[in-house]
């Protein structure tokens, strides 16, 4: 029990390290020339890059046997959930002031917004029944069909991701086949065991 309290420590400390990084950064002025826009990207990438290693957590096993990321899933999914909402709030608070009338036309006109705030939208829920007894009241079978949409958002945010950067698409790139290989090893049964002798 002490050494899985200290294992959910040591994640729950790694998840947050980005968070205080990019706090210190920005109370030290240490941003660059652009810090809203600095923030937002950190925010998003962060983000991506959690949901895409709560993914892991099921290949992982299936390949090494290895239980870590799968017992942690949980928290790594709620940090990926925190900063993408981090990633919206700084959107919605600095770069528009919450004028909504701006927000509803760039979510309408700009494709990449679109996509982002619907990856937001199938996080939602997620986040919202991540505890126990959102298991217990739904029951597992229609619990494991909702988180599901942890799929779809991981394609909406890597999506989100290409559109936003039009140009130089080598890191979404990067995001895109790590999802693609994930993806992959989702629909590939596991190979049976072997039993020699």
């Amino acid at each position: 029990m002490v050494a899985w309290s200290l294992r959910r420590l040591l994640v729950v400390s790694l998840c947050s390290l980005p968070a205080v990084i990019l706090l210190f950064s920005a109370l030290t002025g240490r941003l660059g020339a652009n810090p809203v826009e600095a923030l937002t990207n950190e925010t998003g990438e962060w983000g991506l890059r959690f949901l895409l290693v709560a993914l892991v957590a099921t290949p992982l096993r299936r390949l090494t046997g290895s239980t870590f990321l799968l017992a942690h899933r949980r928290a790594i999914g709620l940090a990926s959930f925190g900063y993408v909402a981090f990633h919206l709030l700084v959107y919605l608070a600095l770069d528009q002031s919450f004028n909504w009338g701006m927000v509803l036309d760039d979510i309408i006109g700009r494709p990449f917004i679109t996509f982002g705030v619907a990856a937001f939208i199938c996080l939602l829920p997620l986040a919202l029944t991540s505890w126990n007894g959102a298991v217990r009241r739904l029951g597992p079978r229609v619990w494991q069909r909702l988180h599901r949409l942890v799929y779809v958002a991981a394609v909406l945010g890597v999506s989100h991701y290409w559109l936003l950067v039009k140009a130089d698409v080598r890191e979404p790139m990067i995001y895109a086949g790590i999802l693609a290989v994930l993806l992959a090893a989702r629909v590939t049964p596991p190979r049976p065991a072997v039993i020699s002798g």
